[in-house]
C-alpha cells in the first residue's frame, strides 16, 4: 500500500501538523444579558451556567472574559414591561439602561468588541421584532424605528450593530443613516439567515421577548430552504453589510458552507440557546462529555465555514484554551 492516511495520525504532533481546522478564543463572541437594577446575578433555568445580570456583574464578567483572551460580546436587554409599548421609544430613549451600558463599558474596556441587538421585540408591548399594524408586522414602518435605536448605540459606541429583525431592506437603510450621521466606521454584522427555528426558547425565556400573538414566521426565515438564504445574503452584501450571519448555527452547517462558498466578507453563526441547552443536558445527565463534545461541536461549525462563532460556550472554551 503506497498511499496510507494513518500515517499522519501515528502522534499527537504529526495529527497536530496534518490539522486543517483551528479554533482560537479571537473567533468567539459571547452573549451576555443585562438587566436594570443593582446586584443582579440570575442564573436562566433553561440555558444553565448562563444569567441575567444587572451591569457591575457584566463589568466583572467582561473583566474575567478579557483576561482570558475573550474579547468579544454581544449584549442583549432584558426590558421591564413597564418600559414596553407599540413603538418600542424606550430603545432609543438616553434613559435606555442598554445604551448607559455600552457607555459604561466601552468605557472600563475600550479595547472590547461589542456587538448590540437592533429589534423592537425587547421594547415591543407586541413582542414582535418590527412595527405591528392591524395584526400585520409593516416592514417599511419599522425601519426608522430601528434606525433610531442604531443610532443612539453608535453614539454610545458599539462597535457592531446587530440588526436582528428580518426586515427586508433594513441593511441598507441602516447603513445610509449611520453614513449620513457620521458613523461610517460603525459596522453591521446582519443576521441574514435568521430562521424560525424551535432552538430558540431559552433565549425567550432570558428576555421575555416571545410574541403575545402570533409567530415569527412571516419574517423569519423558513428553516425548510436554503436558496432564500443566499438571497438574503447577496441583498445584504449589496447594502453594504461587514458581516453575515447564519443563525442557528449547527442546524444550519450547510447555510453555513454555502455562504462561505460564495461571499468574500466573514460569516458568522450563532450557536443558540436551544443547541447549547441540549448539549449541556446531556453532558448533564452523564450521556455525554462536556469537555469532549463542546470543542468538537464548535469546530464543526468551524469546519462548515464559519470564521466568527456566537456561542454560550465561549467562555468554558477560552478557560480550556488557557490550560492548553
Amino acid at each position: 500500500m503506497q498511499i496510507r492516511p494513518r500515517r499522519r495520525r501515528v502522534s499527537s504532533g504529526i495529527r497536530e501538523l496534518s490539522r486543517e481546522t483551528y479554533l482560537d478564543v479571537s473567533n468567539l463572541v459571547y452573549p451576555l444579558f443585562l438587566m436594570d437594577g443593582a446586584n443582579i446575578k440570575e442564573e436562566i433555568h433553561s440555558l444553565p451556567g448562563n444569567y441575567r445580570m444587572s451591569l457591575e456583574n457584566i463589568i466583572k464578567e467582561i473583566d474575567s472574559c478579557m483576561k482570558l483572551g475573550l474579547k468579544a460580546f454581544i449584549l442583549f436587554p432584558s426590558v421591564d414591561e413597564k418600559h414596553k409599548n407599540k413603538t418600542a421609544t424606550y430603545s432609543y430613549s438616553s434613559t435606555n439602561f442598554y445604551i448607559r451600558a455600552i457607555k459604561e463599558i466601552k468605557k472600563r474596556f475600550p479595547e472590547c468588541v461589542l456587538i448590540s441587538d437592533v429589534a423592537m421585540d425587547p421594547y415591543s408591548s407586541d413582542g414582535h421584532d418590527g412595527l405591528v399594524h392591524n395584526d400585520q408586522i409593516v416592514n417599511d414602518d419599522t425601519l426608522p424605528i430601528l434606525s433610531k435605536m442604531a443610532l443612539a448605540q453608535a453614539e454610545a459606541g458599539i462597535d457592531l450593530i446587530g440588526p436582528s429583525d428580518m426586515m427586508d431592506g433594513r441593511i441598507g437603510y441602516l447603513r445610509d443613516e449611520l453614513d449620513n450621521s457620521g458613523f461610517e466606521n460603525t459596522g453591521i454584522m446582519a443576521y441574514t439567515a435568521k430562521y424560525a427555528s424551535a432552538f430558540y426558547g431559552p433565549f425567550r425565556d432570558a428576555l421575555n421577548s416571545a410574541p403575545k400573538k402570533g409567530d415569527k414566521k412571516t419574517y423569519q426565515m423558513d428553516f425548510r430552504n436554503t436558496r432564500e438564504a443566499l438571497l438574503e445574503a447577496e441583498l445584504d452584501y449589496n447594502e453594504g453589510a461587514d458581516f453575515l450571519m447564519v443563525k442557528p448555527a449547527l442546524h444550519y452547517m450547510d447555510v453555513i458552507k454555502s455562504l462561505k462558498d460564495s461571499f468574500n466578507i466573514p460569516i458568522a453563526a450563532y450557536h443558540v440557546s436551544g443547541e447549547c441547552a441540549m448539549l449541556s443536558a446531556a453532558c448533564k445527565n452523564g450521556w455525554l462529555d462536556f469537555n469532549k463534545a463542546m470543542p468538537e461541536t464548535l469546530y464543526s461549525l468551524r469546519r462548515a465555514g464559519a470564521d466568527i462563532i456566537l456561542t454560550y460556550f465561549a467562555k468554558d472554551y477560552a478557560k480550556m484554551a488557557s490550560k492548553l
